[in-house]
């Protein structure tokens, strides 16, 4: 589990609110060829791994975008 490593309910709150907004922005641009649930966890364990360093929510979910698009 991507969050699994966070403790405080703020940081997962954080997390979840961040991993959706960038989801949003991300899921249209698959096509059928794309693992959904993989790539949703793929960009979860980046957001775990963001959430520290982020401003808010809407730094995390952008940072989040910019690293899964640098490693598609």
């Amino acid at each position: 589990m991507p969050f699994s490593s966070l403790t405080d309910p703020v940081d997962i709150a954080r997390a979840q609110a961040a991993l959706d907004a960038a989801w949003e922005a991300i899921r249209p641009a698959l096509d059928d060829g794309h693992d959904l649930q993989l790539e949703r966890e793929r960009l979860a364990y980046i957001v775990a791994i963001l959430v520290m360093i982020a401003i808010d929510d809407e730094d995390l979910a952008r940072r989040a975008l910019q690293k899964f698009r640098a490693h598609a």
